[in-house]
């Protein structure tokens, strides 16, 4: 590990700056802010992986009406099922990259040396994982989900429903991501691990899609997503701060 007066890489800049004496370090917050930073700029020098997972979301919901039937009616069935597992492997999609990279040059390992909070600067990665795309699924969602046969009321719902189920997706993914950090190829057992924890999220957030396609009210299974998301957003980070440490002994 390279000495912290020494001038820090581009992508180490943050690791850098917690590394500091504690009496001039960064609060908390502000170290998270900085590694939300850093990996939101690092994500778009890497555009191929940030392409990805929207693209592949958008291929494989629009092959359906091409490969079952372009009536909407039977469309509009099978939509709230094709969303949901089109939005769950698109975000499984960008988890193996979550901690890996930096991991293999070491800014992991100045985290955790760092004193900083562990918890924080690796919860403020998986919320740039979310950024990055959840956020974009979400926002492509309500296009899918015209083509698919939803309802322009329904639209709404939609977006609701598949933003807060990828938040769930990617607390969750987190802890799978920092268990298999130290695995060559850990994208199988990273997918093992992340979708039975994944099935809640997938039922609920199925079924408040659906609802919305109806015109019904989504509220029931929308809340019950929303307390995944808090309970995985209060219990996530700690468990992966967890595992990480594990990772780099």
């Amino acid at each position: 590990m390279a000495p912290a007066q020494h001038e820090p890489l581009p992508n180490m800049s943050v690791s850098a700056a917690v590394m500091i004496p504690s009496s001039e370090a960064p609060s908390p917050l502000e170290a998270a802010r900085l590694a939300l930073a850093r990996d939101l700029r690092l994500a778009f020098r890497k555009r191929e992986q940030l392409v990805q997972p929207p693209a592949f979301f958008v291929i494989v919901t629009t092959l359906f009406p091409l490969s079952i039937t372009p009536e909407l009616a039977q469309l509009r069935a099978i939509a709230p099922g094709v969303l949901w597992v089109a939005a769950l492997l698109s975000s499984m999609l960008a988890l193996e990259f979550l901690f890996r990279d930096d991991a293999q040059d070491g800014t992991l390992e100045q985290y955790a040396l760092s004193g900083r909070s562990l918890t924080w600067l690796l919860f403020a990665k998986t919320a740039a994982h979310w950024i990055l795309t959840g956020v974009p699924l979400a926002l492509i969602a309500p296009l899918v989900g015209v083509a698919l046969g939803a309802p322009g009321d329904a639209l709404p719902g939609i977006v609701a429903a598949i933003a807060t189920g990828t938040l769930a997706l990617s607390l969750l993914g987190s802890i799978g991501a920092a268990l298999t950090l130290g695995v060559k190829r850990s994208g199988v057992l990273l997918s093992l691990l992340t979708l039975p924890l994944a099935v809640p999220i997938l039922i609920f957030g199925a079924r408040a899609t659906q609802l919305a396609i109806r015109d019904e009210s989504f509220a029931a299974p929308l809340e019950l997503l929303a307390a995944i998301a808090v309970l995985a957003l209060t219990l996530a980070p700690l468990a992966a701060s967890a595992a990480v440490r594990i990772s780099l002994e």
